[in-house]
């Protein structure tokens, strides 16, 4: 009986950290509304022609956060006029870190210019249901139907400090594939950043 009560224990446990856990490849992802740095309310649905989304985790104050933010850029440039346009999202305790305060969120997506939604998670509930856990972390959702699928969830690429020495740009690499209609060959990597700031 102490034997099943332990396998039963066991299996409530594992089930709690696979909840708690995020997303895995082929997992749907859920909507949101949150709100974006013009002050109005922003959903993936209101992209209706989108064919799939490039949702990034980042902040302002964190270093690697910092270095991608040109290549986040690029990456909408790219990507949003071929349906997948970038959607970061700063999930961040401001309370703690000032920096990340909805204001300054503004103010830094103003001074890179930024060309996509800049959304703050103030619950950080979206981050929970994703599984973000750094600054940056991607993932990269492909319509189907009604359905958001996670296609690739990780890095932007293979190198934070220089951009001009990455070798394998994995987010562009999963983003052509698809758009090409193929698998993508690399689903998952070690996202690198800061990690989230959570409330306590």
């Amino acid at each position: 009986m102490k034997k099943l009560i332990v396998f039963i224990l066991a299996i409530i446990v594992l089930a709690s950290f696979k909840r708690e856990g995020g997303y895995s490849i082929g997992d749907k992802a859920r909507d949101f509304k949150l709100k974006n740095i013009d002050d109005k309310i922003f959903s993936l649905a209101d992209k209706k022609d989108a064919k799939g989304f490039i949702v990034v985790f980042t902040c302002n104050h964190c270093p690697y956060a910092v270095k991608y933010e040109d290549r986040i850029v690029a990456l909408n440039n790219k990507y949003a006029k071929l349906g997948y346009p970038v959607v970061a999202i700063n999930p961040n305790d401001a309370t703690a870190y000032p920096d990340d305060n909805f204001e300054n969120m503004k103010k830094r997506a103003k001074a890179k210019s930024f060309t996509f939604p800049y959304l703050v998670d103030e619950t950080q509930d979206i981050a929970k249901s994703y599984g973000a856990s750094k600054t940056p972390h991607v993932f990269v959702l492909k319509k189907v139907n009604a359905d958001l699928i996670v296609e690739y969830i990780g890095a932007i690429d293979d190198n934070t400090d220089d951009a001009s020495s990455v070798k394998v740009k994995y987010v562009e690499d999963a983003v052509d594939a698809l758009l090409s209609g193929q698998a993508v060959a690399v689903t998952t990597t070690k996202a690198i950043g800061c990690g989230v700031k959570w409330k306590q």
